[in-house]
C-alpha cells in the first residue's frame, strides 16, 4: 500500500472534492457560454459557414414544438449576437474547453473535456505530434492499447499498491485517447471535438477503445477471483472457541469470517458491468452521430439553420447531453478506476449490478424522445413535408 490507508483517502476524499467543484463550476460557465454567445459552424481552420439570413420565404418559424423543446419565443435573435467567445476568453482557445461548442463536446464527460483534452493540446504544442509525418493518430491508437494491456496486468495483482499503479496507467491510456483524437483533428484541419464517423480512424479508434476496456476487464475478473471478497463476518465472543473451528477464524483479528463469494458470482458482476459499458457505448455512439447530423450540418435552408442553434442552446438539449456526461462510458470507467483506487471494487461492482441497467435505460428512453422532438421540428416545414436525415 502506498502510505497509510487513512492519508490515502483523506487525500482522495479532498482531491475528489475539488474536482467535483471545478466540474459544476465549469458546466455552469458552459451553459452560460451557450447561451450568450454564438455557437460557430467553420469546425474547420480557414472556412466559414454562409448561409444567408435574407431569404424572404424562411422569415417565419413554426412555435408549434417549442415548448416541447424549450425553444426561445424570438428566434431572429439566435445569430445576432454582437460578440463572440473568443473575445471575451481568458485563455486561448488552444486550450480553453469552452471555445469550440460541438454536439461531442457537450456530451463528453468531465474528466475528458475539461481535463485530458486541454493537456492532450498542451502536450502536442510542445512535442508537436500532430505536425509529425512519421506518427499518426492510430499508431498513438495502437500504443494505449499495449498500455491497457500492462495496467491490466497491474490490476490483477493482489497488492493494493501495484492496483493504483493500474489506475495511473490506465488513466494514461485515456490520456492518449485524447491524444490521438486531437493529433487526427489536427491533422484534418478540424476545430473542436467531433467525431469523423465512417472513417478509418473513427473504426480504429473504436476498434483500440474496445480492446482496452476488455484488457480492464480481464485484470478485474483476474484480481477478483484470485480475492475473492467474503459476503460479511461476524464478531467473536469475548472468549475465542478452543474447537477445530478456529481454523476458520483469523487469528488476528477476532473475525469469524462468511463463506466466500464464488467465482460464478464475481463472472456475474463483470458481465453485468461490461454490459452496461456496451450498452452507453453503444447509445452515446448513436446519439452523437444523430446530434451531429441534425444539428451540426450545413446543407440545410436558412429556417432550419436558425432551428439548429436554437436546439444547441435549449434546456432540454443541454439537460439530455449532461445525463450522457455522467452515464457515458468513459464517465462509468472512470467510477470503476476510482473503485479500484480505493479498494472498494466489490462494493462498487454489487452496487451498480441492476441500477446502472435501469439508470442507462431511463437516459437513452428520454433521448430517443428528444430526437424526435428534434428531428420534427427542424426538418419538417409548415407545409408538413419532411427532409430525411
Amino acid at each position: 500500500m502506498i502510505g497509510p490507508s487513512s492519508c490515502i483517502s483523506k487525500i482522495l476524499l479532498t482531491v475528489f472534492f475539488f474536482l467535483v467543484i471545478w466540474y459544476i463550476y465549469m458546466d455552469v460557465n458552459l451553459y452560460l457560454r451557450i447561451q450568450n454567445y454564438p455557437i460557430e459552424r467553420n469546425y474547420h481552420f480557414n472556412e466559414t459557414v454562409d448561409i444567408s439570413s435574407n431569404d424572404a420565404s424562411h422569415q417565419s418559424t413554426s412555435t408549434l414544438s417549442a415548448a416541447a423543446i424549450g425553444e426561445p419565443q424570438h428566434i431572429d435573435t439566435v445569430l445576432k449576437q454582437p460578440v463572440t467567445y473568443d473575445d471575451v476568453a481568458w485563455f486561448s482557445c488552444d486550450i480553453d474547453p469552452l471555445c469550440h461548442v460541438t454536439v461531442k463536446a457537450i456530451l463528453l464527460d468531465h474528466t475528458n473535456h475539461y481535463l485530458f483534452a486541454p493537456m492532450a493540446t498542451v502536450f502536442d504544442n510542445i512535442i508537436g505530434f500532430s505536425r509529425s509525418k512519421f506518427i499518426t493518430a492510430n499508431m498513438i491508437s495502437f500504443f494505449h492499447v499495449f498500455v491497457a494491456i500492462l495496467a491490466g496486468r497491474f490490476i490483477a495483482s493482489d497488492s493494493l499498491c501495484y492496483r493504483r499503479i493500474g489506475v495511473v496507467l490506465f488513466q494514461f491510456r485515456t490520456f492518449l485517447d485524447d491524444l490521438d483524437g486531437h493529433v487526427a483533428r489536427q491533422k484534418k484541419n478540424i476545430r473542436g471535438e467531433r467525431s469523423e464517423i465512417g472513417t478509418a480512424g473513427y473504426y480504429i479508434d473504436g476498434l483500440c477503445d474496445g480492446l482496452g476496456c476488455i484488457a480492464l476487464m480481464i485484470g478485474v475478473f483476474m484480481f477478483l477471483r484470485n480475492n475473492p471478497p467474503r459476503r460479511g463476518y461476524t464478531q467473536l465472543q469475548a472468549i475465542l472457541p478452543t474447537t477445530n473451528e478456529t481454523a476458520k477464524t483469523s487469528s488476528e483479528t477476532g473475525v469469524t469470517y462468511k463463506i466466500k463469494v464464488t467465482t460464478k458470482k464475481v463472472a456475474r458482476k463483470i458481465v453485468c458491468f461490461s454490459g452496461q459499458l456496451l450498452l452507453s457505448s453503444t447509445g452515446w455512439n448513436r446519439y452523437i452521430a444523430l446530434y451531429q447530423d441534425m444539428l451540426e450540418r450545413n446543407d440545410v435552408a436558412p429556417t432550419q439553420y436558425r432551428r439548429q442553434n436554437i436546439i444547441m442552446k435549449s434546456k432540454w438539449f443541454f439537460s439530455i447531453a449532461w445525463l450522457w456526461r455522467v452515464f457515458n462510458v468513459h464517465a462509468l470507467l472512470h467510477c470503476l478506476l476510482l473503485s479500484i483506487f480505493c479498494d472498494k471494487l466489490w462494493e462498487f461492482l454489487r452496487m451498480i449490478q441492476y441500477i446502472g441497467f435501469v439508470v442507462l435505460l431511463v437516459i437513452i428512453c428520454a433521448t430517443e424522445m428528444h430526437v424526435l422532438e428534434v428531428e420534427s421540428f427542424i426538418f419538417t416545414t409548415l407545409t408538413g413535408n419532411n427532409t430525411a436525415l
